[in-house]
């Protein structure tokens, strides 16, 4: 919370030094008075008008105006008698914070007004105060028509900016309900009523297997083509949820590459055309973790990437003139290796691995997914 002492300078927005200056320069006005009267009503009204400020600041609705009012009056006073005009700087910047747009209005009005009209009189009554500081008097009354208005749009830029985010925020979630509310949905419709079928089928064979064995023989067979069509519809929600082809990561392959001041060739197509989405998926994950396994534990200085395309399966090749393998038990346990040819079982894929003058890895992505022989048997 804002402690009442930082009110001017933090709300202000300018240096507090400067508005020290205006702290301190009401009372050499009222100090250079000729009279002891005059002078114990000018402190009076010195303090009067910074008591309305604070109040002004931690009021709300028609207190607000009300305070505002006798600062504009505290103000005038001051002009008329000390020829003391900046008071009127306070008043309009404050003027400005005020949000509902009549009352900007009506206070900005009536601030200008009475500024204008008290230097008027002073000028009138040829004030001694007021024609030596000509100039800053009519600095101080461009900064009374200005300020306000600068203050008044800057905050209602501010507030709708800050709308703007929150509204952003809320649409930002309300996004991600509705995504995971959509898997939900194509999760329940798509394997709920599956997977139950399954389940009936299962306690179904597991009372007709010694009654009538060969029915309970066609429904294994129905239990096994449903869980591969599960399967099947799986692998194609999660390709449809998250999709990333090898033309894209080439670019963000090269980029890592060039960093790491690695020399980059690429032979091939990477816009594949008869991949399915999900098999190219696959090989972008493997493509990447090999290129990671190149930056950081080969030590190589080219890295050569072919692609070859075949009716039947996609060929990445990659190769590097780094130290190579070293062991092959190593090999195979480290560098994420084992589950890039996890992946590629996955897909009914193979990875074949060589170390000659370097290292080479040869991903091997059928076009379109086959049931493995473990799945058949289901």
């Amino acid at each position: 919370m804002q402690k009442w002492y930082h009110i001017f300078q933090r709300s202000t927005g300018l240096s507090p030094y400067v508005w020290v200056v205006f702290y301190i320069l009401p009372f050499y006005f009222v100090f250079r008075s000729s009279t002891m009267y005059h002078a114990l009503s000018g402190i009076v009204m010195i303090v009067g008008f910074f008591v309305c400020y604070l109040l002004a600041f931690s009021s709300k609705n028609g207190l607000v105006y009300f305070w505002t009012s006798l600062q504009i009056s505290f103000s005038v006073a001051m002009t008329l008698m000390f020829g003391y005009v900046y008071f009127s700087l306070f008043s309009a910047f404050f003027i400005g914070n005020i949000q509902r747009r009549a009352g900007f209005v009506t206070l900005y009005t009536i601030n200008l007004v009475t500024t204008l009209t008290a230097v008027y009189f002073g000028y009138l009554h040829a004030n001694p105060v007021l024609i030596q500081q000509a100039p800053f008097v009519f600095v101080c009354l461009i900064a009374a028509i200005l300020l306000p208005v600068t203050t008044y749009n800057r905050n209602k830029s501010e507030l709708l900016q800050g709308e703007l985010n929150d509204a952003n925020k809320r649409i930002s979630e309300l996004v991600k309900l509705e995504e995971r509310q959509r898997i939900a949905r194509d999760l329940h419709d798509t394997l709920g009523q599956k997977l139950a079928l399954i389940g009936l089928k299962s306690d179904l064979v597991a009372k007709l297997i010694r009654q009538n064995p060969g029915r309970a023989e066609a429904e294994i067979d129905d239990v096994r083509q449903t869980a591969r069509n599960v399967l099947k519809e799986l692998r194609e929600l999660v390709t449809q949820m998250r999709g990333t082809h090898v033309e894209d990561e080439i670019f963000r392959l090269r980029q890592i590459l060039m960093a790491a001041d690695i020399e980059f060739t690429l032979t091939g197509d990477p816009k594949l055309a008869n991949t399915s989405l999900l098999n190219e998926n696959v090989a972008c994950m493997c493509l990447k973790e090999a290129v990671t396994n190149v930056v950081k534990h080969s030590r190589a200085t080219a890295c050569a990437i072919d692609i070859e395309q075949t009716p039947a399966e996609l060929r990445i090749r990659v190769r590097d003139n780094g130290v190579g393998l070293g062991s092959g038990t190593s090999f195979h346990r480290g560098n994420g290796l084992r589950g890039m040819k996890e992946r590629l079982e996955f897909v009914n894929g193979s990875l074949e691995i060589a170390s000659r003058e370097g290292m080479e890895l040869v991903i091997k992505v059928p076009n379109n997914l086959i049931q493995a022989k473990g799945e058949a048997q289901l």
